[in-house]
Order: C-alpha cells, then sequence, then structure tokens
C-alpha cells in the first residue's frame, strides 16, 4: 500500500538538532550571538538589506507597520486572497485594511485595483508575494510613488523569490518573512523584517525589545518581540539548505508542469522567479473539493487550499468591506488548490501526483 503524500512536510535533521543543544549548553537562549548571525547571513536572501529577527511573521509585519508610522486613521491597501496576518497586522497596528482584487493568472495584487483604491488616507500599498511568486512591484513601486505614499512587502511565502533580478523584500519601505515551520525554510519560528532604511531598522530593534537598545534605557513603548537565539540556531542552519531546496521545488514544479492536464497550472510572470511555497492549481468548472477528496481517498495525494474564505469576508474582518465585490478573489477561492511540491518527494511521488491529478480530472471530478 502506498504511503500517503502529504502536502506540505518540515525538514528538520541532525544538523537542526545539534544546534539547538549547541545553544543549549552555552547557557545563552535569549537574543543573542545566534540571532545576530541568522540576521547577517539572511541579509542576501533580501538582496542585501538590513535584517531583523522577530519571533513571528505576523510580528514582522506589525512592527515593520509602526515603524514606517502606520496608525489611527491610515488606510493600507492589501489583497483580500492571503492569509489573515497580513490584514490582521495592519488593523493591530491601528490603520485600516483597503481590500483589493488579484491578477488572476499569478494571484498576487492587480496594480489597476491598487491604484483605484487610493484615497487621501492611503499611507501605503502592501502586497503579497503569495504561494512563492513576486507580486508585480515594479508597477506598484511606480505607483506608491505618484502618489507619494508606501510600498511594503509581505514576503512571508517568498523567500529567494524575485523580479526583474530584485529579491522581494527590497523594494519597499520593509520586507517581512516568516519561518513557520511549513514555509520554505523555517526556524520553528519566527520572522525577518528586511529594509534599506536605517531608521526604520532601528525603530524595529526597539519595538521588538521593551523599547530599549541598551537595558532600562526605554526610548519608546515597545513590545517582546524578540527571536530567541534557539529559533535563530535552527534558521541558520535550514538558511544553508535554502538554495538547494528551492531548486528541488522548481524542478518539483517544472514536472508537474510538464505532465498535468486538465487543470490550469501556475503561471510565472515574465522576469519573476518563483519559490512555489506553494504549487496551486485551478479547476474551473469542477468541484474543487470532490476533487482533493478523491486524490486523498483513491491515491492517498493530499492537497490544501490556500485560502478558502477570503479576508473581505472573514467575521474578523468583514467590517472593513461593506458589501465589497472581489470577483478574482472569489474565484480563485472557490477554485485553487495547491498540491505537493515540496523538496521532499521523490520521483514516485511526483510521478503518482501527476497521474493522480490527471485521472481525477478526466473523470470529471
Amino acid at each position: 500500500m502506498a504511503e500517503f503524500i502529504p502536502p506540505a512536510k518540515p525538514m528538520i535533521g541532525e544538523e537542526e538538532i545539534a544546534a539547538v543543544t549547541a545553544v543549549m549548553r552555552s547557557g545563552m537562549v535569549a537574543q543573542g550571538p545566534e540571532v545576530a548571525a541568522f540576521e547577517e547571513e539572511f541579509s542576501p536572501v533580501a538582496g542585501g538589506a538590513e535584517c531583523i529577527a522577530v519571533n513571528s511573521g505576523t510580528s514582522a509585519l506589525h512592527l515593520g507597520l509602526i515603524a514606517a508610522g502606520i496608525g489611527r486613521g491610515d488606510e493600507v491597501i492589501v489583497p483580500s486572497f492571503t492569509f489573515a496576518a497580513t490584514a490582521n497586522s495592519v488593523v493591530i497596528a491601528g490603520g485600516t485594511p483597503v481590500f483589493v482584487d488579484i491578477d488572476p493568472v499569478s494571484f498576487c495584487m492587480d496594480p489597476v485595483a491598487a491604484e483605484a483604491a487610493i484615497t487621501p488616507r492611503t499611507k501605503a500599498i502592501m502586497p503579497v508575494h503569495l504561494y512563492g511568486h513576486p507580486a508585480d512591484v515594479v508597477s506598484l513601486k511606480k505607483i506608491a510613488d505618484r502618489h507619494g505614499i508606501l510600498l511594503l512587502e509581505d514576503a512571508a511565502q517568498a523567500h529567494g523569490a524575485s523580479l526583474a533580478g530584485r529579491a522581494v523584500g527590497s523594494f519597499g519601505a520593509f520586507g517581512a518573512f516568516s519561518f513557520y515551520p511549513t514555509k520554505n525554510m523555517t526556524s520553528g519560528e519566527g520572522g525577518i523584517v528586511s529594509t534599506g532604511d536605517p531608521q526604520l531598522a532601528r525603530t524595529v530593534r526597539l519595538l521588538r525589545n521593551q523599547g530599549m537598545e541598551q537595558r532600562y534605557a526605554n526610548e519608546l513603548a515597545g513590545f517582546n518581540a524578540r527571536m530567541t537565539d534557539i529559533h535563530a540556531a535552527i534558521g541558520r542552519v535550514q538558511l544553508t539548505k535554502l538554495e538547494g531546496w528551492t531548486q528541488q521545488r522548481r524542478r518539483n514544479a517544472a514536472a508537474l508542469d510538464e505532465g498535468l492536464q486538465g487543470v490550469v497550472v501556475p503561471a510565472v510572470a515574465d522576469g519573476a522567479v518563483h519559490v512555489y511555497h506553494q504549487y496551486t492549481v485551478r479547476v474551473p468548472g469542477l468541484d474543487r473539493d470532490r476533487f482533493m477528496q478523491a486524490l486523498r481517498e483513491e491515491w492517498k495525494v493530499g492537497s490544501g487550499v490556500y485560502y478558502p474564505i477570503p479576508n473581505h469576508r472573514l467575521p474578523s474582518l468583514k467590517q472593513f468591506a461593506p458589501g465589497l465585490d472581489l470577483p478574482q478573489t472569489e474565484a480563485a477561492a472557490a477554485e485553487v488548490f495547491s498540491l505537493p511540491v515540496h523538496p521532499s518527494l521523490s520521483q514516485a511521488d511526483i510521478e503518482r501526483v501527476i497521474e493522480a491529478v490527471n485521472a481525477v480530472a478526466k473523470a470529471g471530478a
């Protein structure tokens, strides 16, 4: 009997375990030298930007927004088709999320929709590099500059992605990365703010540590959002594997692109490097949930829906979007699901995923 192929699989090895053990034996487990080293070593992934490590990707967004000056009354344009942390971070910073529609091909924010949503209260545009594909930040940066507002980047799913030869996380006033266990690399839990603005970087460093750079010399009201050396040690080891894992994801995606039939495979924009945090397909005209059920029950192939309920319809966020109609977002939420693409897949796994999807699509799930 074939083993179940999970839709995602964190890869933790002996090197990560040894790194954690070394930190535990050192007696210095809070924010310390491992965090500082991780920040420096991650910088090339973000195009050489200064990096500040925090305790989660959501904290990276939250602290980045506060440091960028987002507060009460400020509107931040965001996509609705993403994880709720994007809009949540705007709300908890005191701002107002303004939801806009997506490009149906990339699933990322539609620049035309973003520009149409700008008002006198708009302070920033914050696209998400969804599923590992870069949003059109070249166009969005031009729009932001034209209107005198900020471009911010939610790069939680896009470690190593790039557009026009430039790494995501380096286009905006800040970028925010996540190291949750299912991301392309993990630190167990954690996040990083990337920025080219020294003042914003310093403010984030203050905010993550109770508002102080020197002990008891609190300069502003801050948080405890520090990354521990335990988590940083895991992240440093994972970072050495990221490039190899990314190439394997891209090879797996290429094999799926070539073999799949009856579904719409993910497109890649000109000049974009997709890192395939998720390999997301569309099944227009078919029952998406029945399709996934058949894959699971008949073929033991796992899959996942990211995201079935758009942010603007969530009970926690719908107050910010009364009567809003986002047709491309609604269509994607009803039609897409993600297939396994993670680096631990074997050739036999890839072949079974292809055979399974083609068989279920042919049967018209």
